[in-house]
């Protein structure tokens, strides 16, 4: 279930009375414990007894020594399979959060309230949840539902800049994957603030539930969520590998770029095509200069990627605006002349 929360919280509080938990667990970073759990703790009414615990923020803490924490954390406070987890945060929250609750006594409930538009329109929803391991991107990980998913967009208020530009990576690419329209509205936005998004958010989310729902465990048109993801998750991974930590969804439309470059020597979209989702990316996102990353270093990270099959690096490559095809094979030499063309792309 995904709901807009109203300014008093009721659905939720409604959702949790329901759900009968023996404890509640609130799970927040430093950012969401400043900024987002001011606002929830004076609408949570509820009459079991709950606990926060704080993680530091950063992509860098989404790992096995911070589950672990947590479990111990779990340990001592006597959490039981009738706990709940509200997981208030972004991408690392919910991802990190879902992983430890699905997997504690092999698994107790937990509701995921997005406080990052990359969250609210991504990371929150599907059912993925997950740990970085060696520099590798969510390699570790479990396939568990929330139980509910509640945004309020009024956290947006609270996100830098780069942090809401990174969440609009993801929009983009569910119009492009699945929606003509809604990549047209947003692609026409002249600025990127809370107010120019709030009214697409809902739909973005719309189109990764739709996905999901037709595919949970990822077997086949799920894949599609990931375009942009394979060179994208490569390339974040070299920077944290060199302890640059790059956000999310600049990756993403790094990685969206060299993928529609390699749909169109795929034979998949013809130039104009091409041109236009280029710049219109280019438009909203920073150049990422990766010319220090030789491009077999890229190419053997792609291989670790979860959606492969018998040492081949399978690609989602848009086949139109709105539209993608997923387990596309492509040789190296495309891969490297994909790349070539984003280093280069500054002189084109």
């Amino acid at each position: 279930m995904i709901k807009e929360l109203d300014k008093d919280f009721t659905s939720l509080n409604e959702y949790i009375r329901g759900l009968k938990p023996s404890k509640i667990f609130i799970l927040v970073d430093e950012n969401t414990h400043d900024h987002c759990l001011p606002i929830l703790l004076p609408n949570l009414e509820t009459d079991a007894p709950f606990e926060v615990i704080e993680i530091e923020a950063g992509e860098e803490n989404k790992n096995i020594g911070t589950a672990t924490q947590l479990w111990e954390i779990f340990s001592e406070m006597e959490a039981d399979r009738k706990s709940l987890l509200i997981n208030l945060g972004g991408g690392v929250v919910t991802d990190l959060g879902g992983f430890v609750a699905s997997t504690y006594k092999r698994g107790f409930k937990f509701i995921n309230v997005p406080t990052t538009l990359l969250s609210m329109c991504d990371a929150s929803i599907g059912g993925k949840t997950g740990i970085d391991h060696q520099y590798l991107k969510n390699i570790i990980g479990t396939f568990a539902l929330p139980e509910g998913i509640f945004f309020y967009p009024k956290f947006l208020e609270t996100l830098k800049f780069d942090e809401l530009r990174s969440g609009f990576a993801e929009m983009l690419k569910h119009g492009l994957i699945a929606d003509a329209n809604h990549w047209n509205d947003l692609s026409s936005l002249i600025k990127i603030t809370p107010e120019d998004i709030a009214p697409f958010i809902n739909r973005s989310m719309e189109i990764k539930n739709e996905v999901v729902a037709k595919d949970f465990k990822e077997e086949n048109v799920r894949k599609i969520l990931n375009f942009g993801h394979t060179i994208g998750h490569a390339v974040e991974s070299l920077f944290m590998k060199k302890g640059e930590l790059i956000p999310h969804g600049e990756a993403v439309a790094l990685g969206m770029i060299c993928e529609t470059h390699l749909a169109l020597l795929a034979g998949l979209i013809d130039v104009e095509v091409s041109s236009t989702i280029i710049a219109k990316i280019q438009r909203f996102f920073p150049y990422i200069d990766i010319s220090e990353f030789k491009n077999g270093a890229i190419i053997d990270l792609m291989f670790n990627d979860k959606k492969n099959q018998d040492g081949n690096i399978n690609f989602s490559l848009i086949n139109g605006v709105g539209s993608c095809l997923f387990d596309q094979k492509l040789s190296a030499d495309q891969i490297i002349l994909s790349l070539d063309f984003y280093k280069n792309i500054n002189s084109n």
